[in-house]
This record gives C-alpha cells, sequence and structure tokens, in this order.
C-alpha cells in the first residue's frame, strides 16, 4: 500500500497548534478540531486516564459539549475502556456490533456508526484514548489508523507537560505507601533476591514529536544507529559471554535485528512525514507492540520482543545522548523493574549488583530468562503494573522460586527471607565443599550424577557442581536462534568447544529436539492441534535428513579422537532407531574415505519419553548403547494429561503406582540386557522424587546443575537397598499418589530431602 501523505498533512497543521501559548485545555480542543477537519469525520474525541482508572471525557468535537469532562467510563468499560485495557487500537464499521460496546446517553453519539481509537500513550503506560466516528459505516484504511497513532503521541505530550492534570495521576494506586505489597507472577529463572527497586526505563519521555529539520533527524538516527551497533560488538566481547556458544548466538541475532534494513526504513519515513527522529523510533515500536499482541507463536513473538528492545536502547540514546548509560551504573544490590527487557539491555547493568529482575511481560523461554539463568539471576514476570505501587529506592524481595515478590516488606517478613538467603548461600557453600565427595548411599550403592545443559555458559557449572559429566546437552538453541541452518564448521566448533571444556567427561549430545514449542526460522511449520504430538524431534529431522545428516558428521568431526555420545529424542518405533544408526554408520565411512581422525568410540543411544517403546524393548535393547528416560514427555503421553495445564496438575503427579510400575519394568529389562539406563527429565531434581528414582533401580541421573548438591545429599543419608524393599510392599498395595508415604518415609528415616 503506499504511503500517504496524510500524516505528514495532519503534523504540520498540529505544529502551529503545539507551538502557540494557548492554555493546554485550549489547544487540546483546537487539535481534535484539526483532527476531525483533516480525516473528514465528524467526530474526534479525546478521553484521558484518572486516579480512580476511569476514562473522563476530556475535549470533543461532535459529541455534546456538556459531556465533557462529565461522561466517564471504567477502565475495560465500552469500546474506549476496551482500548485502554487491551492497549491496542480498535477499527469498526459497526460500533454497536462489538460486545463491549456501551451507549453514553449524554455525549449523543447514537447517530454514529463506524468508531477507531488508538491508545494514549505516556511513560509506558496507557494515559487516555483518542477516538474518530462517523455516521456513516466505514473500516479506516491503515494509513489512517496510523496518522491516529501519530497524532496520539503528540496528545501525550500535552499530558507530559502536566497542564492538564498530573502526568503521574492515572498510575497512582489507592494503597497505604508504607504497606507491605505482595505481587504474584510467573517463575522465569529460580532463585531468592534481595535489593532496592530500580527501574528500567529511566522515564525518557519523547517530548518532541514534530521536526523542524528532516536532514539533521536523519543525521542523528544514522549516529545513534551507529552507536548503538558498536555497543552490541562491545556486549559480544564481553568475558564469559565472549565464547561460543547459544548466548552469544543470542546477541548476534540480535545484532542482526539492529542492522535490518526494513526496521531502519520504517523509521526513516516517520522522519520523511515530519517527526523527530525518537518520534519515528516510537511510532514503529507502537506498530510492533500491536503485532506482537496479536501472535501466538512463541519464535515469531521472541523476534518481534527483539525489535523491541531495540527501539527502547535507540530512543534512549536519542533522547538521553552521552548520559544513556549513566542510569545503568548500579551501586547498590538492586531489583530491576521493566514492562519488558531483551539480554542485551540486561546485561547492561553488570551482573555485581543486578540481584533480581521484575517484568510486567516477557516469557519463560525469552532470550532473557535464558541468560539470567545461566548467570543465576531470578526473574519474576507477568506482574500486573508493579511500578504502580512502589518508588526507585524502596525494598523489595524476590521469591521466584514461590512465583511472588515483596514490596517493602515487613519486618518479620524481611528478617524470614534474610535468614532463607543466609540459609540457601550456607547451603550452596556445604554443596560446594561436598561436591568431590562420591554420591554413595549409607549402604555401598553408587549413584553417578550427571548435569543437564544447553547452553556454553552452563558449563562452568560442571566443576562447581561435581557432576561426573554432561548427561543431556540440548542442541537446538543453537539452531533457535539462527536466521538460516548453522553451517558444518559452526556447529563442529560449538561441539568441540563443549567437549574441550568437559575435558575428560563424558559428554551426551541429544540430536535435535526442534518442532512443537521449538521453531526454527529456516523451516516452515505448519500449525498443529497437538503439536507436543507431532512434527517434531526425530520425527522431524529424518524427513529433513540434511538436519541429521549435517548434525551427526559435525558431532563425529567434532569427537576426533575422543568419545562421542549421541542420544536420539522422540523414538516412537524401533525403525526410526535404526534409520538414524545407518546414518551414524554412513557418516563415519565418509569420515574415514575423507582420511579424517574418526572418533575413539561412537555410542548412540535412545530416549524413551513415547510409551510404545516400552513394547519393542527387546528388540531395541541390543541395537542400543544407552537409554535414557525422558520423565517430562512420558509422564505427559502415559497419562494423556497436558502439564502446563494448571487444571490438570494434581493429576500429572510422578508418584501415582500405574507409572512407577511401568517405569521400574522398563528400568529392569534395561538392567537384564546390560545397557545402562539413566533418566534426564525434571523429576529427578527433586530429591524426594529422585529418592523413589533410585527405589525402582535407576543408578544414573541427568540433572540441572543447581539439583546436584541436594540430590548428591539425599544419597549420601539414605539406605537405598532398604528404601527399595519398603517401595515394592507400598506399590503392592496402593492405589494413589504414594508421594506423603515416601515424604513420611524419608522423615523417620532421617534423609536429607
Amino acid at each position: 500500500m503506499p504511503h500517504s501523505d496524510r500524516p505528514r498533512q495532519l503534523l504540520k497543521r498540529l505544529h502551529s497548534v503545539m507551538s502557540g501559548d494557548a492554555p493546554a485545555q485550549e489547544r487540546l480542543d483546537a487539535l481534535v478540531v484539526e483532527i476531525a477537519n483533516t480525516m473528514e469525520v465528524e467526530v474526534c474525541s479525546v478521553y484521558m486516564v484518572r486516579a480512580a482508572r476511569e476514562l473522563e471525557l476530556f475535549s470533543t468535537i461532535g459529541l455534546k459539549n456538556e459531556a465533557v469532562h462529565l461522561s466517564r467510563l471504567k477502565m475495560g468499560e465500552g469500546l474506549v475502556g476496551y482500548i485502554a485495557d487491551k492497549g491496542i487500537p480498535l477499527n469498526l464499521a459497526e460500533a454497536r456490533k462489538h460486545p463491549n460496546f456501551v451507549y453514553l446517553p449524554e455525549t449523543g453519539e447514537e447517530d454514529f456508526r463506524s468508531f477507531a481509537g488508538v491508545p494514549i500513550i505516556y511513560r509506558e503506560n496507557i494515559s487516555g484514548v483518542l477516538v474518530v466516528q462517523t455516521k456513516q459505516a466505514r473500516i479506516f484504511k491503515t494509513e489512517e489508523i496510523e496518522a491516529l497513532q501519530t497524532v496520539a503521541m503528540v496528545v501525550a505530550e500535552i499530558i507530559g507537560a502536566g497542564d492538564l492534570i498530573d502526568p503521574d495521576e492515572a498510575m497512582k494506586s489507592h494503597h497505604d505507601p508504607d504497606a507491605q505489597i505482595n505481587l504474584a507472577g510467573q517463575m522465569f529463572a529460580p532463585g531468592i533476591a534481595y535489593g532496592e527497586a530500580v527501574f528500567h526505563e529511566p522515564r525518557v519521555d519523547v517530548d518532541h514529536h514534530i521536526s523542524s529539520s528532516r536532514q539533521e533527524e536523519r543525521e542523528r538516527l544514522k549516529h545513534a544507529l551507529s552507536k548503538m551497533q558498536g555497543q552490541i560488538d562491545q556486549m559480544l566481547n564481553l568475558g564469559e559471554l565472549a565464547v561460543v556458544g547459544e548466548h552469544r548466538e543470542i546477541l548476534e541475532t540480535y545484532k542482526m535485528f539492529a542492522l535490518d534494513k526494513g526496521w531502519q526504513q520504517k523509521i526513516s519515513l516517520g522522519i520523511e512525514d515530519g517527526l523527530t527522529a525518537e518520534a519515528a523510533v516510537e511510532r514503529v515500536q507502537r506498530d510492533i507492540r500491536v503485532r506482537m499482541a496479536t501472535l501466538h507463536d512463541p519464535y515469531l513473538r521472541e523476534r518481534l520482543s527483539d525489535l523491541d528492545d531495540l527501539s527502547n536502547r535507540l530512543i534512549r540514546m536519542l533522547v538521553l545522548g552521552d548520559q544513556y548509560m549513566d542510569h545503568h551504573i548500579l551501586r547498590r544490590p538492586s531489583i530491576v523493574f521493566a514492562k519488558n527487557m531483551g539480554p542485551a539491555e540486561m546485561l547492561d547493568y553488570g551482573t555485581t549488583f543486578l540481584k533480581g529482575i521484575v517484568l510486567e511481560e516477557g516469557a519463560p523461554t525469552a532470550h532473557l530468562s535464558i541468560i539470567a539463568k545461566a548467570l543465576g539471576i531470578p526473574v519474576v514476570g507477568q506482574v500486573l503494573h508493579p511500578t504502580s505501587y512502589l518508588n526507585e529506592g524502596e525494598d523489595v524481595i524476590v521469591d521466584a522460586d514461590n512465583q511472588q515478590i515483596f514490596i517493602r516488606p515487613i519486618e518479620d517478613v524481611f528478617h524470614a527471607y534474610s535468614d532463607s538467603l543466609q540459609e540457601r548461600e550456607a547451603m550452596l557453600a556445604r554443596y560446594a565443599a561436598d561436591r568431590e565427595l562420591p554420591s554413595v548411599s549409607l549402604d555401598g550403592q553408587n549413584i553417578d550424577l550427571f548435569m543437564n545443559a544447553g547452553l556454553m555458559i552452563d558449563l562452568t557449572n560442571l566443576e562447581k557442581s561435581g557432576a561426573k559429566g554432561i548427561g543431556l546437552f540440548r542442541t537446538e538453541f543453537q539452531f533457535m536462534v539462527s536466521s538460516t541452518l548453522p553451517k558444518l564448521d559452526a556447529q563442529v566448533e560449538l561441539y568441540s568447544n563443549v567437549l574441550e571444556m568437559a575435558q575428560d567427561k563424558p559428554v551426551v549430545f541429544r540430536t535435535l529436539d526442534i518442532g512443537s514449542d521449538k521453531r526454527v526460522p529456516f523451516l516452515k511449520h505448519a500449525e498443529e492441534e497437538n503439536p507436543a504430538m507431532g512434527w517434531r524431534a526425530t520425527r522431524l529431522t529424518m524427513e529433513r535428513p540434511i538436519l541429521m545428516r549435517l548434525q551427526i558428521r559435525a558431532l563425529l568431526t567434532a569427537g576426533a579422537g575422543k568419545e562421542i555420545r549421541i542420544l536420539l529424542p522422540m523414538i516412537a518405533d524401533i525403525s526410526e532407531f535404526k534409520a538414524v544408526r545407518a546414518m551414524v554408520d554412513e557418516e563415519l565411512r565418509y569420515l574415514e574415505n575423507v582420511e579424517r581422525e574418526l572418533p575413539s568410540s561412537v555410542k548412540v543411544g535412545s530416549m524413551l519419553e513415547v510409551p510404545s517403546l516400552a513394547w519393542q524393548l527387546d528388540e531395541l535393547l541390543p541395537l542400543v548403547d544407552f537409554m535414557s528416560i525422558g520423565t517430562n514427555d512420558l509422564m505427559q503421553f502415559f497419562f494423556a494429561v497436558d502439564r502446563a495445564n494448571p487444571k490438570l496438575s494434581e493429576r500429572y503427579d510422578f508418584m501415582l503406582p500405574s507409572f512407577l510400575r511401568y517405569l521400574r519394568d522398563i528400568i529392569e529389562k534395561c538392567h537384564q540386557a546390560n545397557v545402562p539406563v539413566s533418566s534426564c527429565g525434571e523429576v529427578g531434581s527433586r530429591p524426594l522424587d529422585a529418592l523413589v528414582m533410585m527405589g525402582l533401580g535407576l543408578k544414573i541421573l541427568s540433572l540441572p546443575p543447581t539439583s546436584i548438591g541436594p540430590v548428591k545429599a539425599m544419597i549420601r543419608s539414605a539406605n537405598i537397598i532398604e528404601f527399595q524393599s519398603w517401595l515394592d510392599e507400598t506399590l503392592g498395595n496402593a492405589h494413589s499418589s504414594i508421594r506423603e508415604r515416601v515424604m513420611q518415609y524419608a522423615v523417620e528415616k532421617n534423609i536429607t530431602i
């Protein structure tokens, strides 16, 4: 669609209004008249959010004048309230047909059919709504909605001046400013932290929207883009982030977006319309956020989130100039609050005083969450308007493990968490001191504890945790953050670095487990009703053999002169394993023919996460070198329960007798065939559940690094053979979860759980 002149024409008319000395209300009234005339509509109105979260009609042309400052709507009420609540535009040919439509008789709006409205955003908060209406039914064009969004930015400028209402009024909450506030959220990265509140976005307001020189704005944009790209290059060379790995791939992808010509071109179009550089960036950013609100695909949401992150950084550079980085210097233990945040912005703060993060939005699979986990920084997300309850510098406790935060904690809560933090630190110190001790039970049973990993930065935990090796290295993340299929050399480099950092300890590389919710940008994915059971993992890579063959070749090349262990996910039928095993043999012959050094040993194993494979073990076990039980998916498929559905959480219990008997049969068959069998799911990370796994006969566990200390402490305090006898007897007469009985047993036997 060709770019319209309407925004440019409108901005020219508004420039004279904004530059005058008239009182704020008069300027607002003049604005709505200019908008109505330029857009050829009968009604233009501005509603503003007041302290009680009500929207008050502040100015109008076309509705009854006596309704101004009288007509009000609650947040979420009517079409205006809907826009304010959701933060998205509405464009309706027949307003009355929308389920949120509410008729306000005092406004006299019964004669109007079409309706278009956009949110007015000030300081990243919804501060009002700009509305146009016509008597004739029509859908407004895309460029007309964009023009309204641009004008809404100008209206926000009037709000920022503070002449109409206190610009902070809408965000003032009705609570005792000295009282403790408890807020709930979601755990994005585990841990507990205490510090003073710091607001991530330092109230950088775009105060000037209309430019006086397009050439000057072009130069400002060019300079800011160059400076931003230089900062990202510096991040790529920072200490632990400079090594090859998925965390580096995240920043490389971030840099790719910073260089994106399409994004830059959209900003340039805003400058050509007469906006300042920062206002042009803000307009594009608003469009990105609207698009994000309609997306369900997690990968695409993350891509647009990266662009949103870049927009924030670029706006602050344009507005603050050389003062941009000053706000990111933390001098005391701090909890950073943000609407959303990208990984690069998190790294701006360093890791010395950044103790925790609270987000209004975000996702557990977002890039920030992944890097925060690797750095041990707790993150709680999806917290509703947290900054409306506190001021910068106030005390905050983040308890990500229990998905809550405490603002201005009372003395009892502070002491309880302070004691908890001290106990946690002391416990971690004990685990660190015990890392060289063997994981041997009181009755002499040796249990091998391995570590799960997915990022290069995770490998720094290998020595600290005392793990025997890496029992599961997830290889898919390198593919998820790359815009194209990673080349052979890049894959070889990653796997070689993993093996080098592991030194002589064994590493199990799981081949690509993509599909389902793990999308890669270079493959088209059809929508699936049941993606967890759809086109994913080995069934996907075998249909696209270049993916599997290239990865196998990379793994075998990286393993030259060493033992290489390859684990195949989502095997549902023995024929799938045979096909991949044949491919491994073909790649070994290829490397031999081109005179490349071969691995000293190649072991190929299968994950058991699809229940059907349990009835093929007699045929499968003679072919495999090892087995790994993926309890996460196996339980989901076994019970036909979506593990992410909170309504079914009580039914997703590892300690249900039917599942434990099923697992016991699998483990016994593996032992009878002399095939090593391990578990790599989340179940083994909990000491009580790990105890039951050992009671079923399992002697190899692969866990998150933070779980190795607690599980080892449990092992060293337990008599496993005695517990196995108790468990066999208990399972013989149990018909429901045995969790409480196992807990009672552990307490009576003084087992550390």
